[in-house]
């Protein structure tokens, strides 16, 4: 039997403008962006928040930054359950308080750039719940069913939608035993003769033309398709890998592979985070796109 609707509980509903407000700021991280959403003022955002916290007795956010109180972490997972639940149409089925957001990603980028950050997002949105996939660089395969994907190429997506996410620069990787058996490395012509590790990821004439060589392409060497397996090879020692610095943090982190000299090259290539036309009317998408943004700036 359904329970009647209490008037008195009415007037303890917050209204919905502060309930938008707040899940949008605690989402942006801004009030200048948060106002743009909603085509409000920052003042209005400000009031909007102050009135929420009045009504409930609590504060919701802690500290300058936006981030939330306890309070407020577990009041943002009813208010975003109850504004999903008021976009269901009548008759359909109910979906449960938590979101799946299935994301395709590039294995090299999930393992230095995107797992060492991952905590933060679980922590900000514990309703989520992620399920990774892994995608193959530039010959874009990835899962069909996938939410969001993460590409790693030219950027010319006709089939999707896509913001650039993260840029990088080029150097010539090495191990620390590979330089002392081959070094010193003191020019750029001191590579003449090396085994060049190969990667359709990551050209060798970039930075080549940087350093002022003109030398081609190798067309000789051992060849990956993965960036992480590269750098396992070169940190075996097999030869001299051109790695972006972003993604080959771990093995210098770790000692396993050293800069050869300090020459850089912007990567032709960069990542993008790619989704099909719709996909951001989900909130839950929307909001690991603008933390993927916001991290990776």
């Amino acid at each position: 039997m359904a329970t009647a609707f209490n008037a008195s509980a009415a007037r303890r509903i917050p209204p919905i403008q502060c309930l938008l407000t707040f899940e949008a700021l605690a989402r942006l991280r801004s009030v200048t962006q948060t106002a743009d959403e909603l085509c409000v003022t920052p003042s209005a955002v400000s009031h909007r928040v102050k009135q929420l916290e009045q009504i409930l007795g609590t504060r919701l956010f802690g500290r300058a930054d936006f981030s939330l109180t306890t309070e407020g972490s577990g009041y943002l997972a009813q208010v975003r359950e109850g504004l999903s639940a008021l976009q269901r149409l009548p008759g359909h089925a109910v979906n449960p308080g938590r979101r799946r957001l299935k994301l395709a990603v590039t294995p090299t980028f999930a393992r230095s750039i995107l797992i060492p950050r991952l905590r933060q997002f679980t922590e900000a949105y514990p309703e989520i719940d992620l399920a990774l996939q892994v995608s193959i660089p530039l010959l874009d395969v990835v899962a069909e069913d996938a939410d969001l994907v993460v590409r790693y190429g030219p950027g010319h997506y006709a089939d999707m939608e896509h913001v650039e996410i993260a840029r990088d620069m080029l150097t010539p990787l090495a191990s620390p035993a590979f330089v002392r058996e081959h070094g010193p490395f003191e020019r750029p012509e001191d590579l003449e003769g090396l085994p060049l590790l190969r990667s359709p990821l990551e050209p060798w004439r970039t930075w080549f033309a940087a350093a002022g060589l003109g030398w081609p392409e190798p067309n000789e060497g051992s060849q990956f398709n993965d960036v992480g397996l590269m750098c396992d090879a070169a940190a075996a020692g097999m030869g001299v890998a051109p790695v972006r610095l972003k993604l080959a943090a771990p093995w210098l982190d770790q000692g396993t592979l050293v800069r050869l000299f300090d020459i850089l090259a912007p990567s032709p290539y960069a990542h993008y985070l790619c989704w099909r036309t719709g996909t951001m009317d989900r909130w839950e998408c929307a909001a690991f796109a603008d933390w993927l943004r916001r991290t990776m700036g």
